[in-house]
């Protein structure tokens, strides 16, 4: 006990306090704690995920706020830095042209969920090839096991092609993706996601009953560049959504 402090630093010791204070009040109470046993204690308490796929983003108050980077890729997404990204920074596909074909260069995210309810997705993000607002702007998004996943404006309701659920949106849509996209020729990040070709619909996702679904993206157009996604309960403000800090990740 006495050549603990001599050989860590101070952090170590404020370390040691916590844990024995922990370990006297177990239902085991031992008179000394030895040094490996301090170090498991805290290991344990601490252990990171360190892979991508077992991280699970928790909902909070009817908002999932979440980096695009953190997530397991396939193919040519590149991490890239800039202006109006947070986080590590932002995600691009420079792979090929997927237009008609989902599930290349796929991304997933697992999302726990404890308030129910229909949820409006949005995400940030920009074109990074050319300088026309209707090209290289989308990729390819599908939730499978979710309650239900579908777009609306004003009192039409589409559902993705081969969902099974009709009516279908005008444009790309295929095995129950969505093609997600953002319009305008502002081509830096913004906060915008439609599907339906020239009558943009907002997405939504619905969840029945509290459990962890999964999210899917997959890669359609080259430079089209993705930062952060939210998913928001109907009760909540999109202003809101977009400002919240990143979701809170567990382990599986």
């Amino acid at each position: 006990m006495k050549n603990i402090l001599s050989t860590r630093p101070y952090v170590f010791a404020f370390q040691f306090l916590m844990v024995s204070m922990l370990v006297l009040n177990s239902s085991c109470q031992k008179d000394t704690v030895s040094e490996e046993e301090i170090d498991t204690v805290i290991d344990e308490k601490n252990q990171p995920c360190l892979e991508s796929s077992e991280l699970i983003f928790n909902e909070s108050d009817g908002i999932i706020a979440i980096e695009f980077e953190n997530a397991e890729f396939t193919g040519d997404w590149k991490l890239k830095s800039g202006e109006n990204s947070s986080g590590d920074g932002y995600m691009v596909w420079e792979g090929p042209q997927h237009l008609g074909q989902p599930g290349n260069g796929t991304a997933t995210f697992k999302i726990k969920i404890e308030n129910t309810g229909s949820y409006q997705f949005l995400w940030n993000s920009a074109i990074k090839i050319g300088n026309n607002g209707t090209d290289h702007n989308d990729s390819w998004l599908r939730f499978s096991d979710a309650t239900d996943f579908y777009a609306k404006r004003g009192e039409s309701v589409v559902y993705p092609k081969d969902s099974g659920k009709t009516p279908n949106p005008e444009g790309a849509s295929k095995d129950g993706w969505f093609k997600i996209y953002r319009s305008g020729n502002d081509l830096d990040f913004k906060w915008q996601a439609s599907t339906f070709d020239n009558n943009g619909h907002d997405v939504f996702v619905r969840f029945d009953t509290p459990g962890t679904y999964l999210m899917e993206v997959s890669a359609r157009s080259s430079g089209h560049a993705i930062d952060k996604f939210v998913l928001f309960n109907e009760g909540v403000a999109q202003a809101d959504a977009i400002a919240a800090e990143s979701s809170k990740t567990g382990c599986n």
